[in-house]
């Protein structure tokens, strides 16, 4: 495949305005999105959504923060020459984990609705706070006298 062929396909550039993606409950979340190889005639819908999911043993569990949804059927006006922005307050929690079995993971979510295509979707991670090991300390037996 020519690297033209490769430039013509569509894509999507997610771009997180904080560069070590990590964050704290209360702070900013923002950044920044752009369409590529996407004509205004081929574009149907846009949704961004920031969430969480587990991952690991048992079921997975997901929760949606914040959601954008904009559609050209609804007269929203969306243009993929121009970039789009977003912008939401982080919750309390869950605050992004890392276990042995299983793991709490924040991300930033784009889908893309085509005409006659499959959406594509582009995911960036993000941390949310830090959890700290919890287990015994050395020597301490919890029947302290």
């Amino acid at each position: 495949m020519s690297t033209r062929a490769l430039a013509d396909q569509p894509r999507v550039i997610l771009r997180l305005d904080r560069h070590d993606g990590v964050y704290q409950p209360g702070e900013t979340l923002s950044g920044e999105y752009r369409l590529e190889g996407i004509s205004r005639r081929d574009l149907e819908g846009l949704e961004v959504s920031v969430l969480w999911r587990t991952e690991g043993k048992g079921e997975t569990d997901t929760g949606t923060h914040a959601l954008w949804r904009y559609a050209t059927e609804l007269g929203d006006w969306l243009d993929p020459r121009q970039p789009g922005r977003f912008s939401t307050v982080l919750p309390a929690g869950p605050l992004s984990y890392q276990g042995a079995i299983v793991k709490i993971l924040w991300l930033v979510r784009i889908r893309v609705f085509l005409h006659r295509q499959k959406p594509l979707t582009v995911e960036t991670p993000f941390q949310l706070g830090e959890v700290r090991s919890v287990g015994p300390t050395s020597g301490a037996t919890g029947f302290d006298r």
